[in-house]
Formats: C-alpha cells, sequence, structure tokens
C-alpha cells in the first residue's frame, strides 16, 4: 500500500451517536452530523439513539444522500434484575436487513412488555444466537454492566458478565473503551482491556457524542434540565454529560486512543461488517380477503358493479331513465376498475370500503368524503364516498393518475367521539401486530422554548411569561427566535434592561441552539397503519407512559410511507358528531329522524341561510370573511357552495376572480366561455376558472391531452417549471390544432390556466365538503334549537365559543333557559323547537363526573329541594364545594333558593354549613338515628347565613366566572343610570359624522394586532344595544394602555366613517377615559349628607378626621365636595374649599358608601 493511499484510509468511524431524537439527552441534528462526518472525510457514520429508532429513515437517506454509510444502531437499556434504578446499557447494532429486523423486534418487545420508569429495558435473556444472530454488540463502556461491575471493585463479576456476553454474540461482541472526560475512565480502560485480553475478546474505542460544537455543550445542559426537571445551578442534579461529549474529528480521536491503535481500527472494522439496505419507496399493501376462487381483481369488479347497480336506482329510481344514464356510468367504472387493477390498488379500495362500511352500519357517521377520493365512482359504489361524481364532473384522474403511479390517498372523516371505535375494528380484523397509528415529533417551537430555558434558569414565571407573549403569532405559528427579536421592539427593550436585561440575554443565547429541536413523541391525529404481516418487519414501535397509551410506529408518517407501510387517515370530524347529535335531538322532539342523504339539495330554506350569512355554526363559513362573501354572492345552487368553499382563500380573493364570479352570477358581467364546447365544463363557474378539474378538462377538450396528461400538466404549473411550461405550451397548441381548433386560441387558454393554475383548487375535496355545509344550514334552517344545543355541546370545555354560539343562537329567536340543578342535563338540550336548556357541563369547574354524580341523586331520588337537601344526597368525593359555588354562581340554585328573587351571596355563603350539616346527618344515620320521631318531615337542618347580597354588578362578576360571559343580565346595566346622564347616545345610534362622537360601554375584549404601522387594538364595547369594534392606534394605546380593562366602563371619543369593505363603520379612537375620569370632566359636585353618623363617629371633630382620612388619598382632582349637614338643631350645606377637590373615582366612591348610606353619596351632574 503506498504511503498516499495510507493516509487515506479511514482513522476512525464515530458508531455513538445521540441525536435530538433521543428526547431525553442529545442536540445533534442529524444533517449536522452527516455534514460532519463528510467534511472530516469519514465514509461511514453510526447513529445510536436511546432505546429508539426515531431518526433512522432521515438519517439512512441523509448519509446515502452524502456518499457516506449509514450504520444504524440502538443506545439500549438491559434491565439489572437485582435493581431496578440502575439498568445497564449496551449498544446494538444491525449487520444487514436481517438484523434490522430483530432490532425493531427487541425495541419493540422493550416498549410493549418492559417500561419501567419511561424507560423501555430490554432483558438479558432476550438476546442469543438466534433472536440476535445479525446484530453486533458493543458492551456500553462505563454505562455497560462490565463497567458498574468494575467501577464497583468487582472484577470477578465483570468478567462472568463478559463471558457471557460473548456466548450472546458469538464474533459479534466488543468490550468498548472511551475517553469523554468521566471521571474514572482511566482504571475502567486500563481492567476492561485486561479482561479482553484474558477472554480473547476485541475491544472498540468509541466517543459518546451528545452535541456538534464544543460550545454546545450549556445549551445541550439546558436541555437535559428541560426533560429531567432540574434546575441548571441544582447542585444536586446528576450531571452525566461533560464537554468532551462533541463531534471530534478523526484526528483528535487518534490523538485520545494513540495507546490502543486496535480500538481505533475495530471501528473502522465494526463499520466495514454492517451493510445495512432498507428498500425505500415501494408499497407493501396487507392482504385483503377475498371469496373463494376469486382474485382480489375481480372481487374488486364484481364488488364495484353491485354497488354501483344500487347507486343507480337511489340516484334514478324511474327505470326508463336509469337505462338512458347507464353506458355513461358503466363506461366510467370500467375506466375506473381497469386502472385500480393496472396500477395494483384493488387491495386498498377494499380495505377501505371494508372499515367504512363497519362504521357506518355500526352507529358511527361517516364523512360524505374528502380531498381528490371523491372523484372515483368506484369510491361512490363501494359507499366510500357519497356524492355522485358524474353530477359535478369531478376526476379520477384527479385521484389515481394512471401516468404518474403513487399511493392513492383516501382521508376519511369520522364522528370525532366514535373514530376510536373504526380503529379498535381495523386492529381486531388485521391483527393486533399489524396495526398501529403514527408518531409525531413535536418540537421546542419559539414561545415554548424560551419557557423551558427560563425555568430550568430559574427565572421568575412573570418574565419569561412577558417574553414568551412577546413572540408574535403570524398565521398561528409563532414566529422564529431571530424574527421575533426582529419584528418585536419590545423584546431587545427588555434585553437592555438594567435589571433583567442580563437573564433574558442568557436565556436567548441557550434558547436559540435549542429551538427547533425535538421535545417529545406524539400521536398522529388520523393515520393508521396496516401491515402485511408484523409491522416489525418494517419499524418498530414506541408507546408512550400511562394506562390508556396506544402503539404508535416509531417513524413519522413521511418515514413510515418511506419504509412501505400503507396509512390510512383517519381524521375525527367534530361536525358530523354534531350533526349526528342533532339528528337525535330532532328524533326526541318530533319522533322521526330525518334522512340527511336523501333530501337532495335544493331547499331555499338552506340557502337562505347562506344568502342571509346567517352561518355561525356552518361548516365552513363561520369566518366573518366568509359571511361578507356569501352576502355579496347570495348561492342558490349547490354549485355555488362549491365554489364558495374553493374561493374563500387569499389567492382567489386578491387576483379578482371572486368579483367576476359574483358579477356574472348576477348577470352584471358578461359571461365568456372563450368557445362554444367549453360551455358544459365552465358553466357552473360561470366562466370563471376556479377548480383543479377544470384545468385538465380544457386541456383534455381543446389540447387534446389524455385527463392523466392533464393532471401532469396542472402539477407542472403549480411547479412553474419554464422549460417544462414551454414543452406543454407547444403540445397544447398542436393539439389543438389537430382537433380542429385555433393554436391561439389554445395558447390564450394557456397563458389564463397557467394564471389561475396556482389558485385552483381541487373540486371533488370542497364538493363533498359542501355536502356537510348544505346539511349543516338545512338543520339550521328546519330543527335551530336541536342543532344549536348540539353545536354548543360539543364544545363543552370552551366557553369562549359557546359564548358565540350563544349569542347567535338568541339571534335566530330561540330562548336559551339558564342551568338549573332540577332540569339542566350534561349537555344543552332542546326543550322544544324554540327553547334550550342550558348544559351544567358548560359552567366551569364542574366537571363531567360531578355533573353525573348530580343526575344520578336526581333520577333515584326526584328533584333537589334546596342547598342542603342537594348536600345530602349528591355524593361529596364528585361534587365537592367547588362544584356547589361554580353552580350558584351560574345560578344553577336560583329556583330552589329560600327567597326570589334569590339571593346568590347568601346561598353562597352557606356552602360550607350545609357541607357539614350533610356530614353531620350521614353521620348520624351510622348511629341509627335513635332518636328520630318517625314519621316527622325534617325542617332544613340549619339556617341560611345572613349577609350582605351582591349587586347586580358583582353577581355578573361571579356569573362570569363560572359561565365564561354574562347570561343573566348585562354588566353595563349597573352603570347605565350615570353613563347616559353624559353620554346619551346608545352604540346602536352611533353613525358616521364629521365631528367626533362620545361613545361609552364595557370593554368585552381586547385583540392587539401587529401592522405595518405599528400595534393597533381592536375594543369591542357593548352597551346592552349592540356591539361596537373601536379601533385604538398604536400612540393612543400606548397612552392608554391602563385605561383599557375587559369588563369595566370605557368612555370613547373617536371618529365614525362609514367602512365599505365591511359593509360596517369604522370606529377610530382619539380620546379614551374611564367611568372615573368622565366623572371628573362631567360632574358638578360630589354631594355627601351627613346625619346621625357624626354622632357614631364620636363627635363633628371625629367625623371631619374620618371624612379627611377618606378623602385624603383623592386630593388634587377637579371635582368639588359639597357637605349637607344635619344634626338635631338645623341643616346646613358646607361647600369644602377648592384644596379639597378631588378625582371621584369608584373606588373613593366605595369607600364613601361603606362609611354613609348609599343615597346620601351622590354625584350631582348639570
Amino acid at each position: 500500500m503506498s504511503e498516499s493511499h495510507a493516509s487515506h484510509a479511514p482513522r476512525f468511524i464515530h458508531l455513538r451517536l445521540h441525536t435530538e431524537y433521543s428526547i431525553s439527552d442529545g442536540i445533534v441534528q442529524v444533517d449536522a452530523a452527516i455534514a460532519r462526518a463528510a467534511a472530516d472525510g469519514m465514509p461511514a457514520l453510526g447513529i445510536s439513539d436511546l432505546a429508539n429508532l426515531f431518526g433512522m429513515v432521515k438519517f439512512y437517506k441523509g448519509a446515502r444522500g452524502k456518499g457516506i454509510k449509514p450504520v444504524i444502531g440502538a443506545d439500549c437499556w438491559i434491565t439489572n434484575p437485582v435493581d431496578r434504578d440502575k439498568p445497564s446499557r449496551v449498544l446494538l447494532i444491525c449487520k444487514s436487513r436481517k438484523g434490522y429486523g430483530q432490532l425493531c423486534e427487541l425495541l419493540t418487545r422493550a416498549f410493549m412488555e418492559n417500561k419501567y420508569r419511561s424507560r423501555a429495558e430490554i432483558v438479558r435473556d432476550w438476546l442469543s444466537a438466534e433472536t440476535a444472530s445479525d446484530l453486533l454488540c458493543l458492551s456500553g463502556a462505563r454505562d455497560g454492566d462490565i463497567g458498574h461491575a468494575l467501577a464497583n471493585g468487582n472484577t470477578q463479576l465483570a468478567e462472568t458478565f463478559a463471558a457471557d456476553w460473548a456466548r450472546r454474540f458469538p464474533d459479534g461482541f466488543y468490550i468498548e473503551l472511551q475517553r469523554a472526560g468521566h471521571p474514572g475512565t482511566e482504571t475502567y480502560i486500563r481492567e476492561a482491556v485486561q479482561i479482553a485480553a484474558r477472554l480473547n475478546l476485541p475491544v472498540v474505542a468509541t466517543h459518546p457524542i451528545q452535541f456538534t460544537r464544543p460550545e454546545d455543550f450549556k445549551a445541550h445542559e439546558a436541555r437535559v434540565c428541560i426533560s429531567q426537571g432540574y434546575v441548571l445551578s441544582d447542585k444536586r442534579r446528576p450531571k452525566d454529560f461533560t464537554d468532551q461529549q462533541y463531534f471530534k474529528s478523526q484526528d483528535e480521536m487518534a490523538a485520545l486512543f494513540a495507546d490502543l491503535p486496535e480500538a481505533l481500527e475495530n471501528s473502522v472494522e465494526i463499520a466495514r461488517r454492517c451493510s445495512l439496505t432498507v428498500q425505500l419507496g415501494k408499497n407493501f399493501l396487507p392482504q385483503f380477503p377475498t371469496p373463494e376462487g376469486m382474485t382480489l381483481d375481480d372481487f374488486l369488479i364484481a364488488e364495484a358493479r353491485k354497488g354501483l347497480e344500487e347507486r343507480l336506482v337511489e340516484l334514478y329510481p324511474n327505470a326508463e331513465v336509469r337505462e338512458q344514464k347507464r353506458p355513461e356510468y358503466e363506461a366510467r367504472l370500467k375506466f375506473e376498475t381497469d386502472t385500480i387493477v393496472q396500477m395494483g390498488f384493488p387491495g386498498y379500495f377494499l380495505i377501505v370500503a371494508d372499515f367504512i362500511n363497519w362504521a357506518k352500519q355500526n352507529g358511527v357517521p361517516v364523512g360524505p368524503g374528502r380531498g381528490s377520493g371523491a372523484g372515483s365512482l368506484v369510491a361512490y359504489s363501494l359507499r366510500i364516498t357519497d356524492l355522485d361524481p358524474l353530477a359535478y364532473a369531478l376526476l379520477f384522474e384527479r385521484f389515481l393518475n394512471p401516468e404518474r403511479v403513487s399511493m392513492p390517498d383516501f382521508d376519511i372523516d369520522f364522528c370525532q367521539d366514535n373514530r376510536y371505535k373504526v380503529i379498535e375494528y381495523v386492529r381486531s380484523h388485521y391483527g393486533a401486530d399489524a396495526v398501529s397509528q403514527i408518531a409525531t415529533f413535536g418540537t421546542m417551537a419559539s414561545k415554548a422554548v424560551v419557557r423551558d430555558v427560563g425555568r430550568v434558569l430559574d427565572l421568575p414565571y412573570g418574565l419569561c411569561d412577558r417574553l414568551s407573549k412577546l413572540i408574535p403569532v403570524v398565521q398561528n405559528k409563532p414566529l422564529s427566535l431571530a424574527d421575533a427579536r426582529e419584528q418585536e421592539p419590545q423584546i431587545n427593550e427588555l434585553m437592555a434592561d438594567g435589571n433583567d436585561g442580563e437573564s433574558i440575554q442568557e436565556l436567548w443565547s441557550l434558547a436559540e441552539p435549542l429551538e427547533g429541536l425535538t421535545r417529545g413523541v406524539g400521536m398522529h391525529a388520523g393515520g393508521v397503519l396496516i401491515a402485511p404481516g408484523k409491522l416489525t418487519d418494517f419499524c418498530p414501535l414506541y408507546i408512550a407512559d400511562g394506562e390508556d397509551a396506544t402503539p404508535v410506529s416509531q417513524f413519522d408518517k413521511d418515514d413510515v410511507e418511506a419504509v412501505g407501510l400503507v396509512k390510512f387517515d383517519f381524521l375525527g370530524l367534530r361536525n358530523l358528531t354534531i350533526i349526528e347529535l342533532a339528528l337525535e335531538y330532532v328524533e326526541r322532539l318530533t319522533g322521526a329522524r330525518p334522512d340527511l342523504m336523501s333530501l337532495g339539495f335544493e331547499d331555499p330554506a338552506a340557502y337562505q341561510i347562506l344568502k342571509d350569512a346567517n352561518t355561525t355554526a356552518i361548516f365552513q363559513v363561520e369566518s366573518e370573511g366568509m359571511k361578507k362573501l356569501l352576502k355579496k354572492l347570495a348561492p342558490d345552487r349547490f354549485e355555488d357552495i362549491i365554489a364558495v368553499l374553493a374561493l374563500y382563500r387569499p389567492g382567489p380573493l386578491g387576483s379578482g376572480m371572486v368579483d367576476d364570479f359574483i358579477l356574472r352570477k348576477k348577470g352584471q358581467q358578461a359571461i365568456d366561455y372563450f368557445h362554444p364546447d367549453l360551455t358544459a365544463c365552465l358553466s357552473p363557474t360561470y366562466g370563471v376558472i376556479v377548480y383543479q378539474e377544470q384545468v385538465m378538462q380544457i386541456s383534455q377538450i381543446i389540447g387534446g391531452y389524455t385527463l392523466g396528461g392533464a393532471d401532469m400538466l396542472r402539477r407542472a404549473m403549480g411547479k412553474k417549471k419554464p422549460e417544462e411550461m414551454a414543452k406543454h405550451r407547444e403540445t397544447i397548441a398542436a393539439g389543438a390544432k389537430q382537433k380542429g381548433y385555433d393554436p391561439a386560441l389554445a395558447e390564450q387558454l394557456f397563458d389564463l390556466m397557467t394564471k389561475f393554475a396556482e389558485y385552483g383548487f381541487n373540486k371533488s375535496h370542497t364538493a363533498a365538503y359542501a355536502v356537510v355545509t348544505y346539511h349543516t344550514a338545512w338543520l339550521k334552517a328546519y330543527h335551530c334549537s336541536a342543532f344549536m344545543s348540539a353545536t354548543m355541546s360539543a364544545d363543552l370545555d370552551n366557553t369562549d365559543t359557546i359564548k358565540i354560539f350563544y349569542e347567535d343562537t338568541v339571534a335566530n329567536g330561540i330562548k336559551v333557559l339558564p342551568p338549573d340543578v332540577n332540569e339542566s342535563d350534561y349537555r344543552f338540550v332542546p326543550t322544544d323547537a324554540k327553547t334550550i336548556r342550558y348544559g351544567l357541563g358548560a359552567v366551569k369547574g364542574v366537571g363531567e363526573p360531578a355533573v353525573r354524580a348530580i343526575l344520578a341523586a336526581r333520577e333515584s331520588g326526584g328533584p333537589f329541594k334546596d342547598l342542603f337537601d342537594f348536600a345530602c344526597r349528591v355524593d361529596k368525593r364528585m361534587a365537592n364545594r367547588r362544584v356547589i359555588e361554580a353552580l350558584i354562581r351560574a345560578g344553577a340554585f336560583d329556583p330552589i333558593a329560600p327567597e326570589q328573587p334569590p339571593d346568590r351571596a347568601k346561598l353562597m355563603a352557606t356552602v360550607g354549613i350545609a357541607i357539614e350539616a350533610a356530614e353531620q346527618i350521614a353521620a348520624n344515620a351510622m348511629q341509627g338515628g335513635l332518636f328520630d320521631i318517625p314519621g316527622e318531615a325534617a325542617p332544613p337542618m340549619a339556617d341560611y347565613v345572613k349577609v350582605r347580597p351582591w349587586g347586580e354588578r358583582e353577581r355578573l362578576k361571579e356569573e362570569k366566572l363560572a359561565i365564561g360571559f354574562f347570561l343573566s343580565g348585562h354588566p353595563f346595566n349597573a352603570f347605565k343610570p350615570e353613563v347616559r346622564r353624559f353620554v346619551r347616545r346608545t352604540l346602536a345610534h352611533v353613525e358616521p359624522s364629521k365631528d367626533p362622537i362620545t361613545m361609552a360601554g364595557v370593554v368585552m375584549e381586547v385583540r392587539a394586532k401587529m401592522t405595518a404601522r405599528g400595534k393597533i387594538a381592536f375594543v369591542l364595547l357593548d352597551d346592552g344595544t349592540t356591539p361596537r369594534e373601536v379601533s385604538v392606534f398604536s400612540e393612543t394605546f400606548d397612552n392608554n394602555r391602563q385605561r383599557i380593562v375587559v369588563d369595566e366602563v370605557l368612555i370613547v371619543e373617536a371618529k365614525v366613517s362609514n367602512d365599505d369593505f365591511s359593509g360596517g363603520y369604522r370606529i377610530v379612537a382619539d380620546k379614551l377615559m374611564t367611568l372615573g375620569e368622565a366623572r371628573c370632566r362631567y360632574a358638578r359636585a360630589l354631594q355627601l349628607k351627613l346625619n346621625g353618623e357624626v354622632g357614631e363617629a364620636g363627635g363633628a371633630i371625629a367625623a371631619a378626621e374620618r371624612l379627611q382620612t377618606v378623602l385624603e388619598p383623592f386630593r388634587k382632582g377637579d371635582c368639588p365636595i359639597r357637605v349637607r349637614y344635619r344634626n338635631a338643631d338645623a341643616e346646613a350645606d358646607f361647600p369644602l374649599g377648592p384644596g379639597w377637590r378631588v378625582r371621584p373615582d369608584d373606588s373613593l366612591l366605595e369607600s364613601l358608601r361603606e362609611w354613609l348610606p348609599t343615597d346620601s353619596v351622590e354625584v350631582i351632574y348639570p
């Protein structure tokens, strides 16, 4: 071997690498490690995450892409039967594809059968020359059982262990040596090398990499603390890692182990021995059982034909019409089944049809379809979808293109509450080891990582909370740390702050390297894998801690598909759950359950709901923007709903096509179909190209493309590659010429389609979803109380959305009765077509177990008589004091209060006594009630406590705590008599004017938004007549921030103008005042009447002193004070001098009213 060649031979290969996928430690990103290895000229690199293969596919693809051989292993926990809290570790590495299967099997078994304190441990006896024939085993260095034994000074035991491992891995066991700066390293190496020599075992040098660069050590420590729950500065926290555990180069490793050259050589030798090839990109479908003597292909064709026959009878009850239509349907069916068979997917269709029809027959509502799958007639015939694709020109090629082989993908919507039943069915049908769900890897996003790092640095919660909240959210995603710092100036201000600046800078510098790293393992919302045979032939499984955890693949959705598993999307759709409950309610009220699918799509009342934009709670058309669009467009046929759903997206709205669509629909703009032959294709959208399907049809009709080719064209348009586009442009012109069209027309259409391709939407998806939109609109039109009850019941724990639905219910003329412990159910229930009873489950702090206990007590013993009776009969463990208090606040005890109108303050004060009395009675009952006089009715066991009743304002404040909004009144009412003295115009009467207008209301909510011109806040004011949104621009907002308080009165001077965009008003605030400030400005004086209080205070001097103490904090105001004093002899007015002018704030009035009777404290207005 020549000298130069020898120097290029690798001297060391890294086999130990904890990437970010080790979850509890390790912050190396896979790509960074591969790049580092490539830069150092390493021909191979090993990955060895902690007890998992989460990163395997990403690493395998990445390494091969850079020409580096991937070596796949896992750092495995080995159970220590003597002391479960001290497991040891070994490194298992796959020699081949067979070894990979063995490792998958072992890791899966560790997760499923042998988890201890959230560690998935392998039992030594699972490893034998058979079960691990294609795995190599490295001893785990200091962390292995040999290392543990040596550290305890037990050389004999260490040797026994080594011999045992060597027996389990004949010619595949290495004693592992590491020099990573841990204490005791050299002693271990000396003794380990001796054992290896005695037993004639090879040694190998490894380096346990945890982070890429030396300077990442502190960030890695923070990561470890985040996952273990320690604070960085904690002296007692375990320090398992050193600053040496970065990605060392071959030079550094060769220098480190210069005294043990064979240990370095063996690292290269192991990399040579391991050659794992995993087949990526080929799909393996599970076997679908077919009847005797039938192939899958025959069975699919037979089932589709049988299904089509049934569908045709449903679609065309008239036999003549049916025969007329039949050829078109049969031709399409034949084309589809041929394609499916030719592409090898009959099994896929049959599997999906099987579990969907199982769901439909077992009371699990299924959606009408979603995604491009609705374009398939076979799917419609097999009842996978419920919309006739021929009636709406939905194309099969958009779903399965014979010219581009890729897996078909049905996304199926199931009712959210029952989805699990279908997954259970699939699990029992295909076998538990063939079915699992799919892992997702949650990352540390900017907002979360700031909180996490703040916690391990032990910074005050408030500070981290403030910093985290400063990170702006754009389109529901928080900005990255770097972008946030650019866009939000307050972050830099915090860093420059004299007190906290340094700690914030430290937090930021630790958070940056951790941002975006994998934080934990979750479960994909909808994906379900079905494997042919065992899942572990393809990938290992993971299971989370906890009783009810279900197994998931260790790969995420892209990676499981890469290794060949087929995923089925089982999505949960809340609206299906709502529709199901609404239909149940309708049946309860009317005795008949409507069959929505047989209704057709022609009902004017349903379209009226859409035209009026009365679409709160209507599927997909709830947003403000969508309501504006519906008002303008006024849909009156099913095609319009399909179009609205496709058009309401930023692209089309910005391109002007929406306006064209509306004008043409109203007949205010000429409709141009470009050529008479395109009329059928474009008439549903008045000549506007809205759908991808139309792009495909135009290319087919004019350019002579096959629909498969047209689908390729559509994809090319989306990618915008100039050379591809030029090629297609020639093809379409030549095709048009051949078909006898003007090539210029073809090119004009081509340009037009290219423009619309970026906006075009998949019509199959919107058409299927339009069905749900129509059904919800129909229910709202005909069965509003049932539909709205169901809608509110689906969101019991989210009071913000209940508030929106509640207000909408009332606006639709439906009365909502308040919660009542004797009448309410857990859910909202319609009591008749015009009335709904509030559900107890929607009261905050009550919870389902408590409600179930209340209902059970009511069921067995009839209605509750009073609070004491309730406390005696309802199980204390379920409905504790907190629950009862929440129900009182919500008004659920009003009907059984001791007097009417109910005094909630009295009920609230009595809860403790009622609970004690109930406990006393229970104890007496145990005694056997010796002194009871038989047949006497028991009086209330104790008296209600006497307390000052709540005023309206206080009652509403307490009610809002329990319900989330104001149910029994309006908070403005408490201030109304006073506010109307100086702001006479109600919000309902506000209208545009040149001069500023003064308006007042209670602040209901405040939303802030970043715009190009700085921050803008939207303040929602309400005075009980109508809510109005006031815009407060950044400067005004910054100066008045402390004046805007939710649930308090705000007086606003604002300019009001017409807002053409929304059709409402634009209200921009100039000046804001609190009620105290407005009082100051408008009041003439504060009048106090003093009579007998002077005597009570202990004479005139004492009374004057008391008055002075109360007024002192509020001096330096503008409001004069008049004291009207009366004693036995006479009555007189004393105006106090100008030095005693005060600020008439609420708190001053309150403290005066605590001393004087309420009507003796009065603000006088002109």
